[in-house]
């Protein structure tokens, strides 16, 4: 079955021992979401070039693209590609944006999308520096899909001036043909270009993952955190340090659910490192697909400075945690409370934005 935009298939799981894992639950709310905008149709991310102070991109998931700018939505939208989108709002759709470092100079942005296919599309654009324009698409990744869940979805450029782009393991329940642990397939992976050099290819830098809906990168430490939503029974988040990130790195997905063996009888590759998640959550209390957020490095909300930001999308919980080193330093459950978070995004303050498929973005105060 699904929810939302986070996929919990029926699979069969054999649970081992896990780690406890301990929550602090906040005495006090530390934080408050204040509404930027609302009357956005199934908004799915937000984002921003890091040299456009004030501006907040939001990807619908029909296909447009609008624009925030100084907290007011503008009515024309930036991009509108519906024509080349399947969307069901449900996991297809427009998906996520990513703005190249050079944006201010060269105009070029990216986009993640279902084709009309129902595959994945990474596609180049052009803008003019006010509106994106639709004949410049050129397309840099296209992967067959062949079941319609578990497509991943995120761009993000990383501190090495590479796209990342996050690819499902495929869909159904289980990932029945082991396509997460096959690295002959993208299903299942992080990759990674370089779309400064002419001819480059992509990269696998990581695999194992089941649903990547969601990952970013610590803009100070330049850590890598990857929501990676669960099956049945578990959610994770898997954090990499710079150095954890020069070697090939597998999740585990689908030997692995959480830290719980999910196929007993099947070993997972031994290519790379084998990856422990840094957080799991069980499947209770109305939890049902985690969505992966940013470490907080704005200005407007001191306290929240250097901690990690993550949420349940059925359940609307909302935690907050801080690392050192790649190791768990403490894990929050915060005061904050929002449904269907499909996304969190960051302008180029840094400051933190949370994205409701209810068509609203709220940003984080003090």
């Amino acid at each position: 079955m699904t929810c939302g935009l986070g996929v919990v298939a029926f699979g069969v799981a054999t649970s081992l021992p896990v780690a406890a894992l301990s929550v602090t639950h906040a005495s006090a709310p530390r934080f408050r979401l204040s509404l930027v905008a609302s009357g956005l149709t199934y908004p799915t991310f937000a984002g921003a070039p890091k040299d456009q102070p004030g501006y907040l991109y939001v990807t619908e998931q029909p296909g447009v693209i609008r624009v925030i700018v100084n907290g007011k939505l503008r009515a024309r939208p930036f991009l509108d590609i519906r024509s080349r989108v399947k969307s069901d709002h449900d996991v297809k759709g427009l998906l996520s944006m990513a703005f190249h470092p050079d944006y201010v100079h060269n105009h070029l942005f990216y986009v993640d999308y279902t084709d009309r296919n129902g595959d994945t599309a990474v596609v180049r654009y052009r803008s003019n520096g006010s509106s994106g324009l639709p004949g410049t698409a050129t397309k840099l990744l296209s992967v067959h899909e062949p079941y319609a869940n578990h497509y991943g979805g995120q761009l993000e450029f990383g501190p090495d001036g590479r796209l990342y782009v996050s690819v499902g393991d495929g869909g159904s329940g289980g990932d029945p043909d082991n396509r997460a642990q096959d690295l002959s397939q993208r299903l299942g992976k992080l990759l990674r270009l370089n779309v400064n050099k002419a001819g480059a290819k992509w990269q696998v830098v990581g695999y194992g993952l089941r649903n990547p809906w969601r990952f970013s990168w610590d803009r100070v430490t330049h850590d890598l955190y990857i929501a990676d939503v669960g099956q049945e029974n578990w959610e994770e988040v898997d954090v990499r340090t710079p150095v954890q990130q020069k070697t090939l790195n597998n999740y585990g997905w689908s030997v692995w659910e959480g830290r719980s063996r999910y196929k007993p009888n099947v070993s997972a590759n031994t290519t790379g490192a084998l990856v422990s998640p840094l957080v799991v959550y069980k499947h209770e209390q109305g939890r049902c697909a985690v969505t992966g957020g940013y470490v907080y490095r704005g200005k407007a909300v001191p306290a929240a400075r250097g901690r990690y930001f993550y949420s349940d999308f059925c359940s609307g919980d909302i935690w907050s945690l801080r690392t050192s080193k790649g190791k768990l330093v403490d894990n929050r459950h915060e005061k904050l409370h929002k449904v269907l978070l499909s996304s969190f995004g960051e302008d180029s303050a840094g400051e933190l934005y949370l994205v409701s498929l209810q068509g609203r973005i709220f940003r984080l105060e003090r």
